[in-house]
């Protein structure tokens, strides 16, 4: 492998990690009626305006509809601004080798929704993506990292989960 196809398979793998992370269970959920009215995963994506190139990656991977659809995810996703600290050619790259971006999208996913609380509590772990990799979960000085990625919004609450945004892609 050249380093450029290890890039671009490191960044697939860290939007797969937010992706898992989005499948993590919570125990305080929101009742049946608060979920119906709030939008999906997917649609907060779309309609927040941060996130165009993760949203194209999801379209391009055919995991939109997973993160609309009824199930339980946490989702840590880089917006545009993490994208672009990417080399150059990156993205366009992982566009074009849709299996490695897939497995990237899925390493940002966690099955269930874990809210920034929980977050906390997972110090030092390691959680298991969708991607099957695991991320590891550290807090310094009151930061949350996502492997290397710093979590700059949290618990953005949807239908389906939670979103929390991260600076980084996260690679595996």
């Amino acid at each position: 492998m050249n380093k450029e196809y290890y890039m671009k398979k490191m960044i697939l793998v860290s939007i797969g990690i937010v992706l898992a992370l989005a499948l993590v269970s919570c125990a305080s959920a929101p009742s049946n009626d608060e979920m119906a009215s709030q939008p999906s995963i997917a649609e907060i994506a779309v309609d927040d305006g941060r996130f165009t190139t993760l949203v194209a990656a999801l379209d391009a991977a055919g995991l939109v509809e997973t993160l609309s659809s009824d199930g339980s995810y946490t989702v840590f996703a880089p917006t545009d601004d993490a994208f672009a600290k990417l080399p150059e050619g990156t993205v366009e790259a992982l566009l074009n080798d849709i299996p490695t971006l897939t497995n990237i999208l899925l390493y940002h996913v966690v099955s269930g929704s874990v809210m920034a609380a929980d977050v906390v509590g997972l110090d030092g772990a390691m959680v298991e993506t969708l991607s099957g990799d695991s991320v590891m979960v550290k807090v310094d000085m009151g930061n949350v990292y996502i492997n290397d990625a710093q979590v700059i919004i949290t618990d953005i609450e949807a239908s389906n989960g939670v979103i929390h945004v991260v600076d980084t892609v996260i690679l595996p």
